[in-house]
């Protein structure tokens, strides 16, 4: 990603740099220019999450999948035990 901000005013633009440099550094011209985009999410000159907080988001992504899991099998639990409760009830 330096290399593509320190090459900026050598190329005509940003598009020509990345694909140059892509090709010394043995990927494709997409990822380097994914690389960059979030290079500049991360210092503030573009706009969006940052890498700390698409991280963040993930967390809380997975976290509350998990909730919902254990919220799903406690409500089937504790239904399970209402009616464990009625039928014993019933049988008194």
């Amino acid at each position: 990603m330096r290399m593509v901000f320190d090459a900026k005013d050598q190329y005509p633009s940003q598009w020509a740099a990345i694909e140059s440099i892509s090709a010394k550094i043995g990927c494709t011209a997409e990822t380097l220019r994914k690389w960059v985009r979030q290079g500049e999410r991360d210092s503030g000159v573009r706009p969006g999450a940052t890498t700390a907080e698409q991280q963040r988001i993930k967390e809380l992504e997975r976290e509350v999948r998990e909730l919902r899991k254990t919220n799903e099998i406690l409500k089937l639990a504790s239904a399970y035990f209402a009616q464990a409760e009625l039928d014993r009830h019933h049988k008194k």
